[in-house]
């Protein structure tokens, strides 16, 4: 069973799940979970996990609230806490999405990046028609400043879902940074294609095309020619700016 509705928290979204009294103590635990209350959170999805055993989202949900919890205290049991329980996760479903970007994060943070790429590439192996690893290694590559190989991974999630807009957001801002502005606009204006409601693309894709008729119309204009200074006079002083209400 795949990750339900998810509801977004301060560091990772928690699944709700399904089936009676497991979606119940596991909603109460996403609530307190958001109040910041982790006791209280993994008190109900323990006893979610009492009323329904090996549900992989209530074990994601037990390993966010660890890992929030390591964050916040600096304990290295609640890491470990954390990474068993995502293990356990995605021993019941390899899948898992959410969790399986939130162990790579985990192991990123405890310096251990070479992990976290061998345990994304053993995702994308197990699951060659999914884009969301290649995209979760491109996320990788670039926070360790591998560009291309970020943008090779981004390609390659492309090839297996070309309509992937999480992807051609990402491979749209590598290029945007890298100063490929028309491939850039390209990416952009392709995921708001298949997705408008991207208000932040929407915002990019503007400025783009702002940016480049702006230098169009740079182009086409023949340099200044400064008149001729009659003999004995000095070069005639530039006008002050406007000023007060006039510069509005």
């Amino acid at each position: 069973m795949s990750a339900r509705r998810s509801i977004l928290t301060l560091l990772l979204p928690l699944a709700v799940g399904c089936g009676g009294l497991a979606r119940n103590e596991n909603a109460q635990g996403v609530r307190l979970y958001q109040q910041g209350n982790y006791l209280g959170a993994v008190n109900h999805f323990q006893q979610s996990l009492a009323s329904q055993p090996g549900n992989p989202d209530t074990f994601y949900n037990l390993g966010a609230t660890y890992h929030q919890q390591s964050k916040i205290f600096g304990k290295d049991s609640d890491a470990q806490a954390a990474e068993q329980y995502y293990h356990l996760c995605l021993a019941r479903n390899p899948n898992h999405e959410a969790c399986q970007r939130a162990l790579a994060v985990l192991l990123v943070e405890q310096k251990r990046g070479d992990e976290a790429v061998a345990q994304l590439n053993a995702w994308a192996r197990t699951q060659p028609a999914n884009p969301n690893p290649h995209i979760e290694l491109a996320r990788l590559a670039q926070e360790h400043g591998d560009v291309r190989e970020a943008e090779n991974q981004l390609v390659d999630a492309l090839a297996v879902d070309p309509n992937n807009t999480r992807a051609l957001v990402a491979l749209g801002s590598l290029r945007e940074a890298s100063g490929d502005a028309n491939q850039a606009l390209a990416n952009y204006a392709r995921a708001l294609a298949i997705d408008p409601a991207q208000p932040a693309v929407a915002t990019r894709v503007a400025g783009l095309q702002a940016a480049s008729s702006g230098a169009v119309r740079t182009a086409a204009l023949p340099p200044p020619v400064a008149p001729p200074v009659p003999a004995g006079l000095a070069p005639a002083l530039p006008a002050p700016p406007p000023q007060g209400n006039a510069a509005r």
